[in-house]
Protein backbone atom coordinates (compact mmCIF):
# COMPACT_ATOMS: atom_id res chain seq x y z
CA UNK A 1 0.00 0.00 0.00
CA UNK A 2 1.40 3.14 -0.63
CA UNK A 3 1.61 5.12 1.89
CA UNK A 4 -1.33 7.98 2.41
CA UNK A 5 0.85 11.02 2.68
CA UNK A 6 2.59 9.97 -0.47
CA UNK A 7 -0.50 9.40 -2.65
CA UNK A 8 -2.82 11.62 -4.47
CA UNK A 9 -5.06 11.77 -2.38
CA UNK A 10 -3.11 13.25 0.42
CA UNK A 11 -3.08 16.26 -2.53
CA UNK A 12 -6.09 18.84 -1.52
CA UNK A 13 -6.30 20.10 -5.34
CA UNK A 14 -6.25 16.12 -6.74
CA UNK A 15 -8.94 15.31 -4.26
CA UNK A 16 -11.36 18.31 -4.81
CA UNK A 17 -10.61 18.15 -9.01
CA UNK A 18 -12.04 14.29 -8.47
CA UNK A 19 -14.99 15.08 -5.98
CA UNK A 20 -16.03 18.44 -8.63
CA UNK A 21 -16.20 15.64 -11.35
CA UNK A 22 -17.03 12.64 -9.80
CA UNK A 23 -20.76 11.94 -11.21
CA UNK A 24 -18.83 12.42 -14.83
CA UNK A 25 -15.74 10.33 -13.92
CA UNK A 26 -17.42 7.60 -11.86
CA UNK A 27 -20.19 5.00 -13.75
CA UNK A 28 -23.94 5.52 -12.44
CA UNK A 29 -22.67 7.03 -9.61
CA UNK A 30 -25.90 8.57 -8.32
CA UNK A 31 -27.00 5.21 -8.61
CA UNK A 32 -24.97 3.10 -6.68
CA UNK A 33 -25.70 5.88 -3.76
CA UNK A 34 -29.06 4.71 -4.35
CA UNK A 35 -28.67 0.89 -4.01
CA UNK A 36 -27.00 1.67 -0.70
CA UNK A 37 -29.66 3.08 0.65
CA UNK A 38 -31.77 0.74 -0.64
CA UNK A 39 -29.83 -1.96 1.01
CA UNK A 40 -30.12 -0.04 3.98
CA UNK A 41 -33.17 0.04 3.86
CA UNK A 42 -33.68 -3.09 3.32
CA UNK A 43 -32.10 -5.26 5.58
CA UNK A 44 -31.37 -2.66 8.79
CA UNK A 45 -33.85 0.20 8.82
CA UNK A 46 -36.10 0.24 11.87
CA UNK A 47 -33.88 -0.05 14.76
CA UNK A 48 -30.91 1.96 16.21
CA UNK A 49 -27.51 1.65 14.08
CA UNK A 50 -24.12 2.57 14.26
CA UNK A 51 -22.68 2.82 10.95
CA UNK A 52 -18.62 3.25 10.11
CA UNK A 53 -17.21 5.12 6.29
CA UNK A 54 -14.22 3.69 5.83
CA UNK A 55 -12.29 6.13 3.26
CA UNK A 56 -15.39 8.84 3.68
CA UNK A 57 -13.64 11.44 0.99
CA UNK A 58 -16.72 14.65 1.89
CA UNK A 59 -18.48 12.89 3.66
CA UNK A 60 -21.64 12.47 0.86
CA UNK A 61 -22.11 8.50 1.10
CA UNK A 62 -22.84 8.77 5.04
CA UNK A 63 -24.58 11.75 4.27
CA UNK A 64 -26.71 9.96 1.80
CA UNK A 65 -27.93 7.15 4.74
CA UNK A 66 -28.00 10.31 7.21
CA UNK A 67 -30.83 11.62 5.48
CA UNK A 68 -32.96 8.53 5.48
CA UNK A 69 -32.54 8.06 8.86
CA UNK A 70 -31.00 10.30 11.53
CA UNK A 71 -30.86 7.98 14.46
CA UNK A 72 -28.09 6.60 13.00
CA UNK A 73 -25.09 6.85 14.70
CA UNK A 74 -22.16 7.57 12.44
CA UNK A 75 -18.56 7.01 12.26
CA UNK A 76 -16.87 8.32 9.56
CA UNK A 77 -12.64 8.12 8.81
CA UNK A 78 -10.14 9.49 6.22
CA UNK A 79 -6.36 10.26 5.97
CA UNK A 80 -7.11 13.33 4.20
CA UNK A 81 -7.43 16.43 7.11
CA UNK A 82 -8.92 18.60 3.77
CA UNK A 83 -11.51 15.74 3.39
CA UNK A 84 -12.69 15.90 7.34
CA UNK A 85 -13.37 19.45 6.92
CA UNK A 86 -15.64 18.89 4.35
CA UNK A 87 -16.98 16.08 5.76
CA UNK A 88 -17.33 18.42 8.76
CA UNK A 89 -19.61 20.93 6.87
CA UNK A 90 -21.79 18.57 5.04
CA UNK A 91 -22.51 16.69 8.28
CA UNK A 92 -23.10 19.21 11.00
CA UNK A 93 -26.61 19.25 11.13
CA UNK A 94 -26.61 15.75 12.59
CA UNK A 95 -25.99 15.02 16.23
CA UNK A 96 -24.64 11.40 16.36
CA UNK A 97 -21.54 12.01 13.97
CA UNK A 98 -17.54 11.35 14.80
CA UNK A 99 -14.88 12.19 12.49
CA UNK A 100 -11.19 10.51 12.68
CA UNK A 101 -8.50 11.29 10.81
CA UNK A 102 -6.42 7.61 9.74
CA UNK A 103 -4.74 6.43 7.21
CA UNK A 104 -5.28 2.60 6.07
CA UNK A 105 -1.97 1.68 7.14
CA UNK A 106 -2.96 3.18 10.18
CA UNK A 107 -6.44 0.87 10.64
CA UNK A 108 -4.36 -1.90 9.70
CA UNK A 109 -1.60 -1.51 12.28
CA UNK A 110 -3.87 -1.75 15.38
CA UNK A 111 -7.05 -2.45 16.76
CA UNK A 112 -8.61 0.51 15.75
CA UNK A 113 -12.09 -0.18 16.90
CA UNK A 114 -13.65 -2.44 18.88
CA UNK A 115 -17.09 -4.64 17.41
CA UNK A 116 -20.43 -2.97 17.27
CA UNK A 117 -20.90 -1.29 14.24
CA UNK A 118 -23.85 -2.83 12.12
CA UNK A 119 -22.38 -1.70 8.69
CA UNK A 120 -19.69 -1.07 7.38
CA UNK A 121 -18.81 0.20 4.16
CA UNK A 122 -16.39 2.09 1.90
CA UNK A 123 -16.67 3.85 -1.52
CA UNK A 124 -14.00 3.63 -4.10
CA UNK A 125 -11.17 3.78 -1.33
CA UNK A 126 -10.40 -0.28 -0.78
CA UNK A 127 -8.64 -0.37 -4.27
CA UNK A 128 -5.92 1.03 -3.00
CA UNK A 129 -4.81 -1.85 -1.07
CA UNK A 130 -3.11 -5.00 -2.01
CA UNK A 131 -4.60 -8.37 -2.08
CA UNK A 132 -3.30 -9.34 0.93
CA UNK A 133 -4.22 -5.59 2.65
CA UNK A 134 -7.65 -6.63 1.17
CA UNK A 135 -7.68 -9.76 2.83
CA UNK A 136 -6.54 -8.10 6.05
CA UNK A 137 -9.03 -5.15 5.86
CA UNK A 138 -12.02 -7.50 5.69
CA UNK A 139 -10.66 -9.62 8.56
CA UNK A 140 -10.56 -6.06 10.58
CA UNK A 141 -13.91 -5.24 8.84
CA UNK A 142 -15.31 -8.39 10.24
CA UNK A 143 -14.20 -8.26 13.69
CA UNK A 144 -15.64 -4.56 13.89
CA UNK A 145 -19.39 -5.67 13.25
CA UNK A 146 -22.13 -6.94 15.36
CA UNK A 147 -23.18 -10.26 14.37
CA UNK A 148 -25.68 -10.02 11.70
CA UNK A 149 -24.13 -6.85 10.98
CA UNK A 150 -22.95 -6.42 6.77
CA UNK A 151 -19.93 -4.74 4.87
CA UNK A 152 -20.71 -3.47 1.73
CA UNK A 153 -18.01 -2.20 -0.75
CA UNK A 154 -18.30 -0.11 -3.84
CA UNK A 155 -15.35 -0.15 -6.05
CA UNK A 156 -13.44 -0.73 -8.91
CA UNK A 157 -12.03 -4.58 -9.34
CA UNK A 158 -10.02 -5.91 -12.29
CA UNK A 159 -11.27 -7.47 -15.00
CA UNK A 160 -10.68 -11.42 -15.49
CA UNK A 161 -8.77 -11.22 -19.07
CA UNK A 162 -7.51 -8.48 -20.77
CA UNK A 163 -10.52 -8.72 -23.81
CA UNK A 164 -13.28 -7.94 -21.18
CA UNK A 165 -10.78 -5.29 -19.33
CA UNK A 166 -10.34 -3.79 -22.56
CA UNK A 167 -14.40 -3.86 -23.29
CA UNK A 168 -15.07 -2.54 -19.49
CA UNK A 169 -12.73 0.58 -19.87
CA UNK A 170 -14.48 1.46 -23.42
CA UNK A 171 -17.95 1.37 -21.35
CA UNK A 172 -16.64 3.52 -18.75
CA UNK A 173 -15.30 5.95 -21.52
CA UNK A 174 -18.64 6.10 -23.20
CA UNK A 175 -20.28 7.07 -20.11
CA UNK A 176 -17.91 9.94 -19.60
CA UNK A 177 -18.62 10.91 -22.97
CA UNK A 178 -22.50 10.63 -22.95
CA UNK A 179 -22.26 12.96 -19.39
CA UNK A 180 -20.15 15.45 -20.86
CA UNK A 181 -22.23 15.54 -23.86
CA UNK A 182 -25.26 15.59 -21.76
CA UNK A 183 -24.00 18.48 -19.54
CA UNK A 184 -22.53 20.06 -22.33
CA UNK A 185 -19.11 20.07 -20.82
CA UNK A 186 -16.09 20.35 -22.76
CA UNK A 187 -13.36 18.75 -19.82
CA UNK A 188 -9.66 17.42 -21.29
CA UNK A 189 -9.29 15.66 -18.09
CA UNK A 190 -12.04 12.83 -18.33
CA UNK A 191 -10.44 12.16 -21.73
CA UNK A 192 -7.15 10.92 -20.23
CA UNK A 193 -8.71 9.35 -16.99
CA UNK A 194 -8.71 5.90 -17.83
CA UNK A 195 -4.62 6.25 -18.48
CA UNK A 196 -4.21 8.26 -15.18
CA UNK A 197 -6.15 5.15 -13.89
CA UNK A 198 -4.07 2.33 -15.45
CA UNK A 199 -0.73 3.87 -14.74
CA UNK A 200 -1.65 4.83 -10.73
CA UNK A 201 0.25 2.59 -8.86
CA UNK A 202 -1.80 3.89 -6.10
CA UNK A 203 -4.75 1.85 -7.78
CA UNK A 204 -4.47 -1.95 -7.05
CA UNK A 205 -7.48 -3.72 -8.16
CA UNK A 206 -8.19 -7.05 -7.90
CA UNK A 207 -11.08 -9.43 -9.49
CA UNK A 208 -14.21 -9.66 -7.75
CA UNK A 209 -14.00 -13.37 -7.37
CA UNK A 210 -11.20 -12.90 -5.36
CA UNK A 211 -12.40 -10.36 -3.57
CA UNK A 212 -15.71 -12.28 -3.03
CA UNK A 213 -13.69 -15.48 -2.09
CA UNK A 214 -11.35 -13.24 0.34
CA UNK A 215 -14.40 -12.32 2.51
CA UNK A 216 -16.00 -16.03 2.71
CA UNK A 217 -12.36 -16.79 3.95
CA UNK A 218 -12.42 -14.01 6.62
CA UNK A 219 -16.00 -15.69 7.62
CA UNK A 220 -18.37 -13.59 6.13
CA UNK A 221 -21.46 -15.11 4.71
CA UNK A 222 -24.21 -13.95 2.08
CA UNK A 223 -21.30 -12.69 0.21
CA UNK A 224 -22.55 -11.68 -3.52
CA UNK A 225 -21.78 -8.99 -5.89
CA UNK A 226 -24.99 -6.37 -5.68
CA UNK A 227 -24.28 -4.58 -8.69
CA UNK A 228 -21.70 -4.18 -11.63
CA UNK A 229 -21.26 -2.40 -14.96
CA UNK A 230 -17.93 -3.24 -16.39
CA UNK A 231 -15.29 -2.16 -13.32
CA UNK A 232 -17.35 -0.87 -11.26
CA UNK A 233 -19.14 -2.88 -8.45
CA UNK A 234 -21.14 -3.20 -5.32
CA UNK A 235 -20.09 -6.24 -3.09
CA UNK A 236 -20.37 -7.33 0.55
CA UNK A 237 -21.65 -9.60 2.88
CA UNK A 238 -23.12 -10.14 6.15
CA UNK A 239 -21.36 -11.34 9.98
CA UNK A 240 -22.84 -14.49 11.23
CA UNK A 241 -26.09 -14.00 13.62
CA UNK A 242 -23.77 -16.39 16.29
CA UNK A 243 -20.16 -18.25 17.04
CA UNK A 244 -22.09 -21.13 15.79
CA UNK A 245 -22.75 -19.25 12.13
Amino acid sequence: MTEFNKSNWAKAGFSQQYIDKADIYIVERRRMFGLLVSFYNHFLRGKPNRILDLGCGDGILAHELLKVDDAISATLVDGSADMLRKTRERLKDFKSVQLIKASFQELLAKDFFEPGFDLVFSSLAIHHLTTDEKSSMFGKIYSWLNYGGYFVNIDVVLASDESLDSWYLKLWQEWMDDRKAAFGISDSISDDIIRRYKDNKDNKPDTLDDQLDALKGMGFQEVDCFYKYGIFSIYGGRKSENLSG
